[in-house]
């Protein structure tokens, strides 16, 4: 329980019995209405709650805080209370309270902070992101969805979400035509035929890569055959090139899917005849929500606020783009989830009203929520970086983890809100210093695994931090000493980390984790300035290696809800 949640608890207990004793008349008991004073020098929790209550009560905000103050439970907690101003309670807390913080985060390690969602929340939750196109390699952008899904992912799991991580692949419809057909056609200028690449087509060097893959496997085997078949097999081919390279960039990255989703299964039919598609037509036509005009089948989406209606399948017979997203969403619902979220481009902006209609037409009004994200403007030294050194195209994913790596890719990526641009630097990522903030938060992990390491002594280099832990601080330590402004607070900002995730969870915000991290690590560089761990008496010794500890838990746990790494060595 964090110290809000026991402040409110002593607060609720308080205006309950000012009201058994007649103290005060409330016809409903208001919530105690807690709050961090920007100035800590006046105490470190202030309550509104006599404010909120004076119409409710009939009396004066200051006498109804003193009958509040004057009723709160004897407790350990609360060293001092003051009534200001108007009728504010300041509330000073005593060291223990503080020091309970790490007790318990030296308790709980990594189920530190995990919360329970509020009665009524749904929790179900299915995640679909990135879902790059099987048509080329993956960009820097996509790079930012597969960093923010994941770590959303975690960071709504450790909150109490149930949560399915889910990549689309958009592998049904003429784009994959054009694909195919691109590759072809390198393919046969490689062989010396004089083709010309068409109007529509795919002309990255990717494209000839694949050609002269299939070359060096093949060789000239697809030469004689007629254009459309070379298309098909080269589509397919190359299809499964590209998917692979997705697959193993986003393995590379730590990112991991718990479905991978073809477009294609959607119009296939299973033993009744019957597909994703045509199963979600029909629900949606019972529902009365279809007509037929100038030969198309069109949804009635403006009864859901769209501007306008949309086609769902064309006058020609053929199904639009937006039919497979019907079906797709459909299919979601079908398998058990309770609310979907699609993080999408900016630029997708138009196309979420007609997505919440058709999940409204089935009687799901809300349950789809679309997070919008902004790009990612690549720089090296300040200066724009439009193009790869390697092949004097486009900067891929991959290029960018390889020579920046993981940790910073990530971290640097979730460093602002989704919906503002991120200007990510190449060469500040790489940098070994306290300019480059994942250094500077892995580097104080690693600095306390260094204070285990010298507090245990000779023979201590090739233990594990927690072999550490264990080696050095009594199981029984006592924390009493912990008193010192410098570890207020770091264990006050410990204390922050459960409701930081609830928060970030239920705004979908995990870059809120980033900042807290910097906080964390810049209060932990303070205490290890101010407060002399390492021969210290023993009382006072063990006490800071245990706050130390505990710091150190919170450090992980928060890189680990984004998926970097907390090195014990740097």
């Amino acid at each position: 329980m964090q110290i809000r949640e026991e402040l409110e608890n002593l607060f609720a207990a308080s205006i309950a019995a000012a009201c058994e004793d007649g103290s005060l008349e409330l016809a409903e008991r208001p919530a105690p209405a807690l709050e961090r004073p920007r100035d800590l020098s006046n105490g470190d929790w202030a309550s509104t709650l006599a404010m909120r209550s004076a119409k409710l009560a009939h009396k004066a905000p200051r006498d109804i805080a003193q009958i509040i103050v004057d009723h709160l439970p004897e407790n350990t907690m609360i060293a001092s209370t003051d009534i200001a101003g108007p009728g504010f309670i300041n509330i000073k807390l005593a060291p223990s309270a503080f020091q309970a913080v790490a007790a318990r985060v030296r308790e709980q390690r990594s189920d530190f902070g995990k919360g329970t969602l509020p009665e009524g929340t749904p929790h179900k939750i299915n995640l679909e992101y990135v879902s790059a196109n099987p048509t080329g390699p993956m960009h820097v952008g996509h790079g930012r969805w597969a960093t923010l899904g994941d770590a959303m992912a975690r960071v709504m799991r450790h909150a109490g979400y149930e949560v399915s991580e889910e990549y689309y692949i958009n592998d049904h419809g003429v784009q994959m035509d054009v694909f195919g057909n691109s590759v072809s056609v390198r393919y046969m200028q490689l062989l010396g035929h004089d083709v010309e690449m068409p109007e529509k087509c795919y002309g990255g060097g990717y494209v000839k890569d694949i050609a002269q893959n299939i070359i060096d496997r093949d060789g000239n085997k697809w030469e004689s055959v007629s254009d459309e078949e070379r298309m098909a097999a080269f589509r397919e081919i190359a299809y499964k090139e590209m998917l692979d390279l997705a697959r193993n960039t986003l393995t590379n990255f730590g990112t991991t899917f718990d479905t991978w989703f073809s477009e294609r299964s959607l119009y296939v039919p299973d033993e009744s005849g019957e597909s994703a598609v045509t199963r979600s037509l029909a629900v949606m036509n019972e529902k009365g929500y279809l007509y037929e005009k100038d030969g198309a089948t069109w949804f009635r989406s403006t009864d859901f606020g769209d501007d306008k209606d949309r086609v769902l399948l064309k006058e020609n017979g053929e199904y639009t783009y937006f039919m497979s997203d019907v079906a797709y969403h459909y299919n979601k619902m079908q398998r058990g989830f309770e609310h979907l979220i699609d993080l999408w481009g900016a630029d997708h902006h138009g196309y979420i009203k007609r997505c919440e209609a058709m999940l409204a037409a089935w009687g799901y009004p809300g349950a789809l929520e679309v997070v919008l994200g902004q790009l990612v403007n690549l720089f090296r030294d300040g200066e724009a970086v439009r193009m790869s050194k390697r092949t004097g195209e486009m900067v891929t994913f991959a290029e960018l983890i390889d020579e920046v790596g993981v940790d910073a890719t990530r971290f640097l990526m979730l460093s602002r809100s989704s919906d503002q641009p991120i200007d990510f630097d190449i060469e500040v990522a790489k940098k070994k210093d306290n300019s480059n903030p994942v250094y500077y938060v892995q580097y104080a992990h690693a600095r306390i695994c260094s204070v285990l390491r010298k507090a245990a002594g000779e023979g201590a280099e090739d233990l594990s931090a927690d072999e550490l832990v264990a080696k050095v601080i009594p199981a029984d330590v006592d924390l009493s000493p912990l008193t010192h402004e410098s570890e207020i607070a770091l264990m006050r900002k410990m204390d922050d980390f459960g409701e930081l995730v609830a928060l970030a969870a239920r705004d979908r915000a995990p870059f809120r984790l980033t900042h807290y991290a910097q906080e964390l690590a810049g209060l932990f560089h303070q205490f290890y300035t101010n407060c002399h761990i390492i021969g210290e008496e023993p009382a006072v010794q063990n006490a800071r290696l245990a706050l130390a500890d505990a710091a150190r838990t919170v450090l992980a746990l928060t890189l680990s809800l984004i998926g970097v790494s907390a090195p014990e060595r740097m």
